[in-house]
């Protein structure tokens, strides 16, 4: 397999652009290029090993979606049909991450790479930010006594949500039973 490089395909397209004139220049276009030719390498590579990728993502996918269902959803029989969505929809997101992946990670790599091989120091100083603190005022008497109504009823709905459960749980059970 060879690499063309770019500047040797468009030479002829690019002599209006003057080369640059001092060292430092010099050194920044070259830099740039070498930077350019990293994420052509790189996209290469992705297009060279689609199936490694894709596999790779898959794995990425698997972990992912396990963790973030068990942290976001405690109850078991819900954890466990929200992980059988997970699986059903896994050949979508490979999909749309492949697509996703191709467009995106050749530059974000690159430009990762480059931070890596500039050696420059960053300076973590912490921002001071300005904040603004407001005196509370208590809610008025009528405004409280609404709120202990609207409490009230919010606690009725839920006893009927309650038990309009378990009746619909005991249905349920009645005719799974009846069926076996």
């Amino acid at each position: 397999m060879t690499i063309i490089r770019q500047n040797a395909l468009n030479t002829s397209l690019n002599s209006s652009v003057s080369p640059p004139e001092t060292l430092a220049e010099k050194e920044k276009y070259l830099e740039a290029e070498r930077m350019h030719d990293v994420q052509l390498l790189l996209q290469n590579l992705i297009n060279s090993e689609e199936a490694t990728v894709k596999l790779i993502l898959d794995c990425l996918y698997d972990v992912g979606s396990v963790n973030l269902i068990n942290q976001k959803l405690h109850l078991k029989p819900l954890n466990r049909v929200m992980k059988l969505i997970a699986r059903m929809s896994k050949p979508v997101f490979r999909t749309l991450a492949l697509n996703w992946f191709k467009k995106n990670c050749p530059q974000l790599i690159t430009n990762w790479l480059h931070t890596q091989v500039t050696f420059e120091k960053t300076q973590n100083r912490p921002q001071k930010v300005a904040v603004e603190v407001a005196e509370l005022q208590p809610y008025p008497i009528p405004h409280t006594e609404n709120m202990s109504q609207e409490i009230k009823n919010l606690r009725q709905q839920v006893r009927w949500l309650a038990g309009i459960s378990i009746i619909a749980i005991a249905v349920l059970g009645v005719t799974a039973a009846r069926l076996n």
